[in-house]
C-alpha cells in the first residue's frame, strides 16, 4: 500500500495511475508552501468533488494538533493541486460553520474513519475547500 513520500512519488511519476485510487477512495496531491521555510511540501490527501471544488479534511488521524499542511495553507492559501494528470493552482479556505456539516457528510461517506478521528480529539477538525484559480 502506498503511503507518504512513496505515495507522492508514484502518483507524480504515473499521473495518478498509481495512487489516485486508494483504499476504496480517491486521493489528490496538495502542495503547500512551508510557512517558515518557504519550501514546497506535497501531501497525498483523500478528496471528494463538490461542484467545481475539491474538498479535503485536516484530520491528522484525530491528533490534538492540526497537520502541518493545514498550518501552511492557513499562512498562505495559494496552493497547487494534482488530481490524476490534472495539475492546477487553487486557493484554499476552511469551510464555514454553515457549509461544514454537508461537506463533512460528503467526506465521511468516502472515509467513515473521519467520525472516529473527531471523537478522538477536542480539536474541531477543519474541512478545507480547494477552489481552482483560472
Amino acid at each position: 500500500m502506498l503511503y507518504g513520500k512513496e505515495h507522492v512519488r508514484r502518483y507524480q511519476e504515473t499521473d495518478g495511475a498509481e495512487g489516485h485510487d486508494w483504499n476504496n477512495t480517491t486521493v489528490l496531491l496538495l502542495t503547500t508552501k512551508g510557512r517558515k521555510s518557504g519550501k514546497p511540501y506535497t501531501t497525498p490527501l483523500i478528496y471528494q468533488r463538490h461542484g467545481d471544488d475539491h474538498v479535503v479534511v485536516a484530520s491528522k488521524g484525530g491528533d490534538p494538533d492540526h497537520p502541518e499542511w493545514y498550518k501552511n495553507l492557513k499562512a498562505n492559501p495559494d496552493v497547487e493541486v494534482q488530481v490524476k494528470g490534472d495539475k492546477f493552482k487553487a486557493r484554499a479556505h476552511t469551510a464555514s460553520d454553515e457549509d461544514k456539516p454537508a461537506l463533512w457528510r460528503l467526506m465521511t461517506s468516502t472515509w467513515p474513519d473521519y467520525d472516529e478521528y473527531q471523537r478522538k480529539t477536542d480539536r474541531d477538525i477543519p474541512v478545507v475547500v480547494l477552489e481552482r484559480i483560472t
